[in-house]
C-alpha cells in the first residue's frame, strides 16, 4: 500500500437522505427555494433530486394558518443522521427560524430528516425514519415524485405508503 494512502483516514461511504421542507410565513415559497440553495452548500453532501414545489393546508384541522408550501429534497451524503440534523438546524437557523419549535405551529422554514440510509433508530433528539412519515401527504406526495421506489425502513415503498394516503388539498405550483 502506498504510505501517502495508508495515513489517510477512510471517508464514511455516500448514504442517501432525503429532507423535507416547509414554510408558511414570509413568502413560503422564497423560504423554501432558499432552503433548497442551502442544502445544495451543506458540507459532505450533494444535492442530487427536489421535488416539485406544492401548496399544502395545515396538518391540524380547523386551523387558521396560512397554506404551507412544501417539497422533499435528495442528497447524497457523507454525514452522520445526527451531523445532518445539526446541520440541518444550523441552514433553519440561518434562514431565520426562530428557537421555538412548538408543534404544529406556522413557521418560516422547517426541514426535517426524514430517511438516512437503511437507518433506523430512536434518540432523544433524532427518530429514523421520521414519525409521521407514512400519513403525510406533504411528504409522500413530492416524495414519491423523486424517489417512489424508495424502501422507507420498516413502513414500505414510498409509492405503496403515498397510494394509501388521501391527499387533502394539495396543489402543485
Amino acid at each position: 500500500m502506498n504510505a501517502a494512502l495508508a495515513g489517510m483516514a477512510t471517508l464514511p461511504a455516500w448514504q442517501p437522505a432525503y429532507v423535507g421542507l416547509g414554510s408558511n410565513l414570509d413568502g413560503p415559497r422564497e423560504q423554501v427555494l432558499r432552503a433548497l440553495a442551502a442544502l445544495a452548500l451543506l458540507p459532505r453532501s450533494s444535492l442530487v433530486l427536489r421535488s416539485p414545489l406544492y401548496r399544502t393546508v395545515p396538518l391540524t384541522t380547523g386551523d387558521t394558518q396560512p397554506p404551507f408550501v412544501n417539497a422533499v429534497a435528495g442528497l447524497l451524503t457523507q454525514l452522520t443522521p445526527e451531523e445532518l440534523l445539526a446541520e440541518l438546524r444550523r441552514v433553519e437557523r440561518e434562514l431565520g427560524r426562530a428557537p421555538s419549535r412548538e408543534r404544529w405551529a406556522a413557521r418560516r422554514i422547517d426541514l426535517d430528516l426524514l430517511v438516512h440510509g437503511g437507518e433506523t433508530r430512536v434518540t432523544e433528539t433524532l427518530t429514523l425514519p421520521h414519525p409521521g412519515i407514512a400519513e403525510r401527504d406533504f411528504v409522500l406526495y413530492p416524495l414519491a415524485d423523486i424517489a417512489p421506489d424508495l424502501e422507507v425502513p420498516g413502513l414500505g415503498r414510498v409509492a405503496a405508503l403515498r397510494a394509501r394516503v388521501a391527499n387533502r388539498g394539495m396543489e402543485q405550483l
